[in-house]
């Protein structure tokens, strides 16, 4: 019974998240290296491993404010299905056995996810109450995400890359924060301190920013001369559409359907969304590979 509440706080749902450790691998066209691909997918295991870990503890640090969240208080530990002590051990253990593989996967993804983790430890304890901070630690999340998956294969990432990886994610990571906000509303502070210090006004300056900028560099990218010495072809640019679908949808989830509050799971469940992921990633590799 234990075992399985640990699994819960996992929140394997949100290992969505660690998919963006095979960019490198997808965008250095070594998706057919068959080692290289083995490399990726242990990179992604470990990945989820010290997220898992990073969720516990996240949850052992928000204990009293999940209690009276209307959907985290359903959670193991601030429902009290999983002792505080039991939740601690795991993810002590947890992040023991990522990192133990790191290392022995390579000694530069090993220094990345241990940089990851210090990250997580220092966003769980203090600075997620830091204003404006706090989401860029998230963004920063994906950002590692991405060098783990370069340096877990030993490619090298191009500059666009991890210009549009901060970009979406810090649209994201905005998008979430004023989910928060606007359903909690009045009790938002208690749940979530930081909250007191955005209003929705504010964050949609933020995201509209975030956004003009996600689609330009991206836009820049399919056609910078780098992109078409890399990959021989200008047809990149036809995988643009999808983005702009993309972003517009998610913004139209976020203001008119109330959504945002779980990125991974609006993805999901998501139909259109979803169909377009889809397309953009078969688009892509169809580019990129034929």
């Amino acid at each position: 019974m234990m075992i399985l509440e640990v699994v819960k706080s996992l929140r394997i749902q949100q290992w969505i998240k660690n998919l963006w450790v095979f960019a490198p691998l997808i965008f250095s066209q070594n998706v057919f290296d068959l080692s290289l691909l083995i490399k990726t997918i242990l990179a992604f295991v470990l990945f989820c491993i010290i997220s898992g870990a990073a969720y516990i503890l996240n949850d052992i640090q928000d204990l009293e404010e999940d209690k009276i969240h209307p959907y985290k208080s359903k959670r193991p530990l601030a429902s009290g299905r999983l002792k505080k002590n039991h939740a601690l051990f795991a993810c002590l253990l947890l992040v023991l056995l990522g990192l133990t593989g790191a290392y022995f996967l390579n000694i530069y993804f090993f220094v990345a996810l241990l940089v990851y983790s210090v990250l997580q430890v220092a966003y769980s304890s203090w600075l997620k109450h830091v204003v404006i901070i706090d989401v860029f630690l998230i963004a920063t999340g994906f950002f590692l995400r991405v060098i783990a998956g370069g340096l877990a294969i030993e490619v090298q990432i191009s500059p666009w890359l991890f210009i549009c990886t901060i970009l979406i994610a810090l649209f994201l990571a905005l998008s979430k924060r004023r989910h928060e906000l606007v359903l909690l509303d009045k009790s938002a502070e208690i749940h979530r301190p930081i909250l007191k210090e955005y209003t929705p006004h504010l964050l949609d300056q933020m995201i509209a920013v975030v956004t003009a900028s996600t689609v330009i560099s991206y836009c820049l990218y399919t056609v910078s001369s780098e992109t078409i010495a890399k990959f021989g072809t200008t047809n990149m640019l036809f995988t643009v559409p999808f983005v702009l679908y993309g972003i517009f949808r998610y913004l139209y989830l976020v203001h008119q359907k109330d959504e945002g509050g779980s990125p991974e799971a609006l993805i999901i469940k998501d139909k259109p969304l979803l169909v377009d992921l889809f397309l953009w990633i078969a688009t892509a590799m169809l580019i990129l590979y034929i």
